[in-house]
């Protein structure tokens, strides 16, 4: 469907770097497509709004220092991928699942070059339907042995939605569903979900653990820290672990132009804190994905917030890595 863009050489990429792929221990593929979106739009411009806004940042960074050093390379948007979401945008749902199908498949492939070469793995999307490409590259590279923390509003558990296999709605049940399965979902912050789901997670209650966002704040208006929370929320966790980060697990303050955006959620301090405890609990992050970003039509402040995302998560994915 759609070809990668084979350049080993990003000037004035991402976070404002030069950047060489074969020298990058981070790979970032942007996916943009948000064919099965079901509310606003804009979520394929993500990628485009987080570079953007990422030469604002600061490099340097108390807790890891200068992040950019492990070599972080954005991938050339692909110019075909983009043309298909253009496309499919009003077809047929039989037009719209065949393409997201393709889509899926394209992720795959970049995904497993990404594997061969040693890096690690990211995807940016994009709706979340972008992900399972990769999550499908890493459970058959770890035969099933991850865990996926998986930080939304939504519950995405979805067999189906509105007739799309691969809704940003299912993504997480199409994850369940792989060959080699994690061993392991843990959800945080889900406040809108439908009875079907809810059921589903109760009958799969081994495989799948959900914090719903609404006993997350009674346990904080009880008196529960932030920093214990989070500690019991990734002791469930295996040693490996892929996070998908849908933006709009934040409060929509902080990401007022998403596709979906849900009252409540995580501030931008408890995300970067859970974070920062995945990343100290001595587990692997073998890969991760971020999406979900739209930008404002006169604002960076979607893309400025999902960059200092994406930055934190590379600098944790890379710390993990060399405490090998």
């Amino acid at each position: 469907m759609a070809k990668s863009s084979g350049n080993s050489i990003a000037m004035s990429g991402i976070f404002g770097l030069d950047t060489d792929r074969n020298r990058s221990h981070i790979v970032i593929l942007p996916v943009p497509w948000e064919v099965t979106t079901s509310y606003g739009g804009g979520t394929s411009n993500g990628p485009r709004a987080i570079l953007q806004a990422s030469p604002q940042l600061d490099l340097f960074d108390s807790e890891l220092g200068n992040i950019s050093e492990v070599g972080i390379h954005l991938e050339t948007e692909s110019s075909d991928l983009r043309q298909a979401n253009d496309n499919l945008k009003g077809a047929s749902v039989e037009e719209v699942n065949a393409g997201t199908q393709k889509m899926v498949d394209f992720v795959y492939q970049e995904s497993r070059k990404i594997l061969s070469d040693g890096k690690i793995p990211v995807v940016l999307g994009g709706d979340h339907s972008t992900p399972l490409g990769l999550i499908q590259a890493l459970s058959e590279k770890h035969e099933g042995n991850f865990g996926v923390l998986h930080i939304d509003a939504h519950a995405d558990l979805r067999d189906s939605y509105q007739g799309f296999k691969h809704s940003h709605a299912s993504i997480m049940k199409n994850v369940i569903d792989l060959q080699y399965a994690p061993v392991k979902l843990v959800q945080v912050g889900i406040r809108d979900f439908c009875e079907e789901e809810y059921r589903f997670i109760n009958e799969r209650s081994q495989q799948i653990t959900t914090h719903f966002d609404r006993e997350l704040k009674r346990q904080l208006f009880a008196g529960n820290s932030w920093d214990r929370i989070c500690d019991e929320m990734i002791r469930e966790l295996p040693e490996n672990i892929y996070i998908s980060f849908d933006i709009d697990g934040l409060s929509p303050e902080f990401c007022p132009n998403t596709g979906t955006p849900v009252p409540g959620g995580l501030s931008y301090d408890q995300a970067i804190h859970l974070l920062s405890v995945v990343g100290r609990s001595r587990r692997k992050i073998i890969g991760f994905d971020l999406n979900e970003v739209a930008p404002g039509e006169n604002s960076e402040w979607d893309g400025n917030v999902g960059a200092r995302i994406l930055y934190k998560m590379c600098g944790w994915a890379a710390k993990t890595h060399n405490e090998d």
